[in-house]
């Protein structure tokens, strides 16, 4: 009886302590710590891509929803307001051609997002600001057109998750 019960003290302090210095909701960053709620207007496209602005708006708040540290809002109920630029778009080729080294075969998209959260009560107040990239490759094939908004869609996804992980890490 004496074992079985210095048994399970010795698993509940081991349940105890496996979980120590785990805190709920506690790695936001220090000027975000106050944010519980964000808005996301559309973005701004400073490309030559149409409808960019909303591929952007699109992979961030898709992003948002999936890390879950934020609650997305309209904006008069914001705690904080994301503003976001889409603002390069950069084809960089990684494979050519055997025959021919002009053409590529594969190229490499990287594309860089332009973001700043304004506080909700005093907009202009930024509490915190960066850039965030997103990189992906595509295969140079007959439908191009098509290989590079699939490719565009993945690396805007790739700075999107970039970007809300800073903001909800740190890092």
């Amino acid at each position: 009886m004496r074992f079985l019960s210095l048994v399970a003290l010795s698993l509940t302090i081991l349940g105890y302590t496996s979980c120590a210095g785990y805190r709920i909701n506690g790695s936001k960053p220090e000027p975000l710590r106050h944010v519980s709620s964000i808005h996301i207007p559309l973005a701004t496209n400073l490309t030559q891509i149409p409808r960019a602005g909303a591929y952007v708006t699109n992979g961030v708040v898709d992003a948002l929803v999936q890390d879950g540290t934020y609650r997305l809002v309209r904006g008069d109920q914001a705690d904080a307001t994301l503003e976001v630029e889409f603002f390069t778009v950069d084809y960089e080729a990684i494979r050519t051609a055997r025959t021919n080294r002009v053409r590529p075969e594969e190229l490499a998209l990287t594309v860089q997002l332009r973001w700043q959260v304004r506080d909700g009560e005093n907009p202009t107040r930024i509490l915190d600001s960066g850039t965030s990239s997103g990189r992906t490759s595509l295969f140079v094939d007959p439908n191009l057109q098509a290989a590079q908004q699939s490719a565009l869609n993945d690396a805007i996804e790739r700075a999107s998750v970039s970007l809300i992980a800073r903001l909800a890490n740190g890092f």
